[in-house]
């Protein structure tokens, strides 16, 4: 059965997921062919390489930024001329899809809105007016099986598709790509690595605030703060060093998240984030579908070089160290509580800025995914992490053990 009204999105409704083990539900196992999951998670063996050369037409150059954040034909500092109502940011990932939509460059869009019951909760939905991306604006927290929605887009004569979503799902729809069918995909991905349910992220909230139900926006910022807005539009800046992270259950994000080997989401046409944005977005293009995109929305987004600014390693030695830790199954380092508002004061201040900051926490993200990697699936390390994430953490002393690194990988330093 499928859910639809006047102007509203297409919200099908899914078989149930098969049983997997380390899964974000990407909606591959729901799909009429459940042992696709097979070919396609990205927690098996991604082939980064391989994966870039059929989508990029080349895999990522080892050196300079292309190591960090993947291919890419160049990176912006951007935002809206005229920011979106209820957009998380300016509105350029929505944007992007309902030009696309416009000009009848696709004939529908693959993203999430919000469940009926609970804002916060994604549902997938296929949209297929302008209009509709209104009601993808704006952050989601949780798992949903956004690729599920691909069969449906077909059956409905979709055969020009555009897709919004996270790295572990857009692995799998570029591992499949070749067999779906549809004339053209045009994908922008957004990054992704600490997600979690939408009822622990309930929790989160309750953690941060006594109205958690009055809260409508939430944003990691890249000046080291999260942004909290009221239904009386009312703002809460609290200091990362604030956040009450070292309380929260130890299964709070998933083996998944912990272990995610794409940050900047490096199969994505374009990229769409903050942590290169220092309070605007920062926008990755990668190919030419994703410059296609960019030029779409001419005037109406204003484009900057990005800037660069301070040193990440002794901010990425202290997370590596307290992960160490935390992977042992040991308490965190904690600092003292009279010296974390000094240090809150200090970090948008002293800390790394602009790509600088993107760099310390692609290094960060890929240092965790092995530290806990090797505590709790060491079996699977020679297969799930590729060449690049290795590169990354070398400089920092983690470095392969005999057996974690396939075969036929290129060389780590």
């Amino acid at each position: 059965m499928i859910q639809t009204t006047a102007n509203a999105p297409t919200l099908p409704r899914f078989a149930d997921a098969a049983p997997r083990g380390l899964c974000t539900d990407c909606g591959v196992s729901r799909m009429a062919d459940p042992a696709a999951c097979g070919r396609a998670c990205q927690f098996i063996k991604p082939d980064y390489p391989a994966l870039e050369a059929q989508v990029h037409g080349r895999a990522a150059q080892e050196g300079g930024d292309e190591g960090f954040f993947g291919v890419h034909s160049a990176m912006y500092r951007a935002r809206m001329t005229a920011p979106a109502t209820g957009a998380q940011w300016t509105g350029i990932t929505t944007g992007l899809a309902a030009e696309l939509l416009r000009r009848g460059t696709v004939d529908a869009v693959l993203a999430m809105v919000p469940d009926a019951d609970d804002r916060w909760a994604p549902r997938p939905a296929i949209l297929t007016t302008p209009d509709q991306m209104q009601q993808a604006r704006g952050m989601r927290m949780g798992y949903a099986p956004l690729l599920a929605l691909l069969e449906p887009a077909l059956a409905a004569g979709h055969r020009r598709i555009a897709v919004i979503g996270i790295p572990c799902q857009i692995h799998a729809l570029r591992a499949l790509e070749s067999e779906l069918g549809f004339e053209r995909i045009y994908v922008i991905g957004t990054p992704c690595s600490d997600n979690t349910t939408t009822a622990n992220f309930h929790g989160f909230l309750a953690r941060l605030t006594p109205a958690p139900d009055t809260v409508t926006y939430l944003e990691f910022r890249a000046d080291y703060h999260v942004e909290l807005r009221f239904t009386d539009g009312s703002r809460r800046l609290i200091p990362f060093l604030q956040l009450p992270l070292s309380d929260l259950p130890g299964d709070f994000f998933p083996l998944t998240c912990r272990t995610c080997v794409d940050y900047t989401n490096r199969l994505a046409d374009i990229t769409v984030g903050y942590m290169a944005g220092m309070g605007d977005q920062w926008l990755i293009i990668r190919n030419a579908r994703g410059a296609e995109m960019l030029a779409a929305l001419g005037d109406a987004v204003l484009l900057e070089a990005p800037q660069s600014h301070g040193k990440r390693a002794s901010a990425v030695k202290g997370f590596i160290a307290n992960t160490a830790r935390a992977a042992g199954g040991l308490p965190l380092r904690r600092m003292p509580d009279w010296l974390r508002p000094v240090m809150g004061w200090l970090m948008p201040r002293l800390g790394p800025k602009g790509l600088e900051f993107a760099r310390a926490r692609v290094e960060m993200k890929a240092a965790e995914a092995i530290l806990h990697l090797r505590r709790e699936r060491p079996a699977m390390m020679k297969n799930m992490i590729p060449g690049h994430v290795w590169r990354i953490a070398a400089p920092y002393g983690l470095v392969p053990d005999d057996g974690e690194q396939r075969d036929d990988a290129p060389p780590t330093t």
